[in-house]
């Protein structure tokens, strides 16, 4: 069945980590078209610059690693040579975009159902695995992984054409192999291929009908070989607290359990190495530390292996095209997850162990079963309106889609199909299936002829709607009605997305009837035996990945005062859909003026957003001996299927102190425009915000300004940013209309991280009144430390001219680090900030501007220093040295000048990691 024939042999140098390589490559041609050049799939070239796709997507994705690696650390493909079977040299490319692919041009076609032979020599140098796993490591030790030059896969006349993006899609041609390998002494190898001989230190492998491959070469073997009437598996998965007997019991019963539900595997070995396991762990239980886990050793381990041998067992059985049909990996694996969940381990629930701990029993977190949290996972992603097609092909989602929600949303998918078609049928479909895609090349379309096939309902919803589309499912009830014995309802459809759905009937929380309904239609009634059920509820048992199901039950009691009731929770849980949740958490918080802060919040938002959110922080100042405290109500509209993809409207208050002697009093009225590309990986944002900020602050005697009390802003401001690890470019413009004043402002920054890591930025901040009728500098253009009357900045100390707090810099306005004198700007302002990288994390900085004064002349102004960029925008030291006050790294008091960046915020900290994955 094979398409193609490749015979290697290697020679490993491991001091140098390159791999030399001689191939005699056999192509066979069973298609029906007359092949003119061959595309080989090249991957180790993926890691020759940092300017390849794959180097693209780790900026993307905000991974430093590669960008600021050293060349010594890359991986490429060199002195490749290739000759026919007449021993002429054939010519070859690489593609711009492509580095990863080679294109062989022939010199004499290969006609339908013929062959022909080709010998390649090059050498391979292997990257560092710091990057993806992938690699050589300290010890000169190696993961290899579909490194060698392989025939493409090729489908609807052509090649297909995909570069190495580390999402393990490769789209390889069926080939059978036999490669030795001769690695230097004191090394030994394991593979996923079969071993048929070994000589000292030269290992002979075969392989039939292979797609993919790995070898890892280590000093001493962490594998160990697990045989039995099915498979040899090696592995190296890690659980150090397990013995090798229970690693065998653990592993027989899964490869049984596998077998029994997806047939014999046709491969006669395969790995379950920890690298596997890493690059798709199971999100949740990879997430705990060892010695809070909440799940014995052994179901760790059975889980983790259960994962990874699925996942290999499916890449290595199914001839399908990895990136195109992504999600019925992904199906197949999560389904058979959840069943081998339900089979065997019913009773467990997602935080394991702690669900016994009596005063946790009230947590939905805690109570939820074990594959209740596939749902939440994918809910997570929709409440954000960033969810995607299962359908979409693997390299276009976003990488928390990719890893986690796209992959649970797939398996729910499947099992939604399985409860309404019935198991049995969808398993007898993906039998056959498996049975076909491990026979030849297909693709998703013949899963959906062999799934109608086995069932007489109509399932066209299944893939028009569940696969290929991002529509959103939410069904509620209307105009219920009860008898002793009947039930009658109407079903709204509140997203006109009609798919199947099931009814419960529920008593005391027993299941007391089933009902699926199969067309929904506006103004039918339904009508059921009560059978005593004491409430009806849609999709009770989450079969349906809906998007909503707080409004998925009544409650058919006599006297119920209320359909769902309050649950106070302290911390943070997950969404119930049976109660109205108030979350309470005590809260701290600080500034100079009102010292630490204590408070109590409640607030409404479990882990998944919501369209309602209210938060209310009661607090009390420590400082000042006064209650001070905020609010806020905000209501989200999401736009599913436009690039406005969410408007916010919101109304804030916070009441704090500004001054020892002094408090203020702001509310804040809001609508918040936010605009994204239609490619979600694309992390090109914009939004308009629009909103009037009413202040109210009381007179201080301790503060030196002219005072401003009462005063009421309108602002509008536009934001348009892109940003990545390698470049970053933003534009801001600002309105504000006052009573008092009216201004306009502007500021453009560019950051780009060159070839040589030396980071260089720029920002240019353009201001200009409007109409300024204030007497004051309170709302004037600063060059250093803005006056915030919005009270938009989180300042520790804002009012201090003084000591430490005086010092905090915030990048805003004028954007200079150096306190000049006359600071504010009445009329205009125009200033330029840059640094560029010195070495490492030590920078030069220097700024230079124009400032005017009403009534004043305009005064060109400069600073400069060094820049210590320990985490950008995060926490950075400004040490001034000269500037319009002269060398001020000589004058006295050196240390009150330099300033610094430091958040305190915890959601600002928080975005720092989270921002790959959205």
């Amino acid at each position: 069945m094979a398409q193609h024939h490749s015979k290697l042999i290697v020679n490993v140098d491991a001091e140098n980590k390159v791999l030399n390589v001689y191939q005699e490559l056999t192509f066979n041609n069973t298609t029906n078209d007359t092949i003119s050049h061959i595309l080989l799939n090249d991957w180790n070239n993926a890691y020759s610059n940092k300017n390849t796709p794959l180097g693209k997507r780790f900026s993307d994705e905000f991974v430093r690693s590669f960008h600021l690696a050293s060349e010594k650390e890359r991986g490429s493909t060199n002195n490749v040579t290739v000759l026919d079977a007449k021993k002429f040299m054939l010519s070859w490319c690489r593609f711009d975009e492509h580095p990863d692919v080679i294109e062989l041009h022939l010199k004499d076609k290969i006609a339908p159902g013929e062959k022909a032979i080709f010998t390649l020599t090059y050498s391979l140098k292997i990257p560092s695995d710091r990057f993806t796993r992938y690699g050589y490591n300290s010890d000169n030790e190696m993961v290899l992984k579909n490194c060698f030059l392989t025939p493409a896969r090729y489908e609807n006349r052509k090649f297909v054409q995909y570069e190495n993006l580390n999402i393990d899609d490769i789209a390889n041609g069926i080939t059978n192999l036999d490669i030795e390998i001769n690695v230097p002494n004191g090394f030994e190898l394991t593979s996923d291929l079969v071993l048929q001989n070994k000589v000292d230190s030269s290992y002979i492998y075969s392989g039939k009908n292979i797609l993919q491959y790995a070898f890892y070469l280590e000093k001493k073997t962490t594998f160990a070989t697990y045989k039995n009437d099915i498979i040899s598996v090696a592995s190296n998965l890690q659980d150090y607290k397990l013995n090798d007997i229970k690693k065998a019991i653990i592993i027989d019963k899964i490869v049984h359990y596998v077998a029994e539900k997806l047939g014999k595997p046709s491969i006669q070995n395969i790995t379950v190495s920890q690298v596997d396991y890493e690059q798709n762990p199971f999100y949740g239980l990879n997430q705990l530390p060892a010695f809070i886990s909440p799940f014995p050793d052994d179901f760790i381990f059975e889980l983790k292996f259960l994962k990874t041998y699925l996942n290999n067992y499916l890449k290595n059985s199914l001839y399908l095209d990895q990136r195109k049909d992504n999600w019925v990996f992904d199906a197949i694996q999560i389904y058979y997850m959840m069943q081998y969940i339900d089979e065997n381990y019913p009773e467990a629930k997602m935080m394991g162990n702690i669900s016994k701990w009596k005063i946790l029993r009230g947590y939905n977190l805690v109570s939820l079963d074990f594959n209740g949290q596939y749902s939440y996972f994918y809910m997570l992603m929709a409440r954000k309106n960033l969810d995607q097609p299962l359908g979409d092909p693997k390299n276009t989602l976003i990488r928390f889609n990719e890893k986690i929600a796209s992959k649970y949303r797939a398996g729910l998918s499947f099992k939604y199909l399985s409860e309404f078609i019935g198991s049995d049928n969808l398993d007898k479909a993906i039998n056959e299936f498996i049975v076909l895609a491990n026979q030849q090349q297909t693709d998703d379309l013949q899963l959906q002829e062999l799934l109608k096939k086995h069932t007489d309902k109509d399932i066209n919803w299944f893939f028009n709607i569940i696969i290929d589309s991002r529509e959103i499912i939410d069904y509620k009830f209307d105009e219920v009605t009860k008898t002793d014995d009947k039930v009658s309802f109407k079903l709204k459809n509140r997203t006109d997305t009609f798919v199947p759905i099931p009814i419960y009937g529920v008593k005391k929380k027993q299941v007391v009837f089933k009902e699926w309904i199969t067309e929904v239609k506006e103004d039918s009634i339904y009508t059921f035996g009560r059978k005593d059920a004491d409430k009806i509820v849609i999709n009770y048992k989450n079969e349906v990945p809906e998007f909503n199901q707080r409004n998925n039950w009544k409650s058919l009691k006599p006297f119920s005062l209320t359909n769902k009731p309050i649950k106070f929770i302290f911390l943070k849980d997950l969404e119930d859909p049976f109660y109205n949740q108030i979350i309470y958490v005590p809260s701290i918080e600080y500034n100079y003026y009102d010292g630490l802060i204590p408070g109590m919040r409640f607030f409404n938002k479990t882990i998944l957003d919501r369209p309602i959110n209210y938060d209310i922080n009661p607090s009390y100042s420590t400082k000042s001996k006064s209650l001070t405290g905020s609010f806020a109500f905000a209501v989200n509209q999401f736009r599913r299927n436009s690039n406005l993809f969410n408007i916010r409207y919101g109304i804030s208050t916070d009441y704090f102190h500004y001054a020892p002697d002094a408090s203020y009093h702001r509310i804040n009225t809001s609508i918040n425009l936010r605009l994204r590309e239609y490619d979600y990986r694309d992390n090109h944002k914009q939004s308009i915000n629009f909103r009037n900020i009413y202040v109210n602050r009381e007179k201080s005697d301790l503060v030196n300004s002219d005072f401003e009390g009462k005063y009421s802003v309108f602002n509008a401001r536009y934001v348009n940013v892109k940003t990545e690890i390698t470049k970053h470019f933003a534009f801001a413009g600002d309105l504000q209309l006052a009573s008092k004043f009216g201004k306009l402002a502007g500021e453009i920054s560019f950051r780009r991280l060159f070839d040589d890591n030396r980071l260089f930025s720029i920002r240019t901040y353009l201001g200009k009144f409007i109409y300024n009728n204030s007497d004051s500098d309170y709302f004037d253009f600063a060059l250093d430390r803005p006056t915030d009357y919005l009270f938009d900045y989180n300042y520790l100390g804002r009012s201090e001219s003084t000591g430490l707090l005086s010092q905090q810099y915030i990048i805003a306005e004028g954007g200079f680090k150096s306190k000049l004198k006359d600071a504010f700007a009445g009329d205009w302002i125009a200033t330029t900030n840059t640094s560029y990288t010195l070495w490492n994390w030590i920078e030069a900085y220097g700024d230079v501007g124009f400032i005017k004064d009403k009534g004043s002349k305009e005064r060109f102004v400069y600073d400069s220093g060094i820049r210590l960029n320990l985490v950008t925008d995060y926490f950075e030291l400004y040490l001034p040295v000269y500037s319009n006050n002269g060398w001020e790294i000589s004058q006295p008091h050196y240390t009150e000048k330099i300033r610094f960046i430091a958040t305190v915020s915890t959601n600002t900290v928080i975005s720092l990691f989270t921002r790959k994955w959205f």
